[in-house]
């Protein structure tokens, strides 16, 4: 008879803390960060609709519900499959080799508006190149 696996306190794994983050707090930093280097919030936005499949009112309730980075990772309504081709570091770390789906996702977003801020074309960061 195969030994019923309960998981003790111990031995649940920790999530990362990026995952527990709330959007709500996180979505001025982005904007911020493009606005100061000479960029838009509607840009910031457009990012977020391409990656995720929201859209103004929907990333609205978003920010509203206060959800954090996992949940407004894991709802979003269609994650653009061509995220795959989003290459190289952020945060110490290449996206492409991150494991992780939702962390792997956090990092996806980070490096798409590290671009914006560094001034790349909207056609290069949306991957349309």
């Amino acid at each position: 008879m195969p030994t019923k696996f309960f998981e003790s306190e111990e031995n649940k794994m920790e999530k990362p803390k990026a995952y527990t983050m709330l959007f709500s707090k996180i979505y001025p930093l982005y904007v911020n960060k493009a606005v100061k280097k000479g960029r838009t919030q509607d840009e910031v936005n457009e990012i977020l609709f391409w990656l995720t499949g929201y859209n103004e009112d929907t990333l609205q309730q978003q920010i509203n519900s206060e959800v954090d980075l996992e949940t407004f990772f894991n709802q979003a309504p269609h994650f653009n499959p061509n995220a795959v081709l989003i290459k190289g570091s952020i945060c110490g770390c290449r996206v492409e080799e991150i494991e992780d789906d939702v962390l792997r996702k956090i990092r996806y977003l980070d490096k798409l508006v590290d671009e914006l801020a560094k001034g790349k074309s909207m056609t290069t960061i949306l991957r349309k190149e």
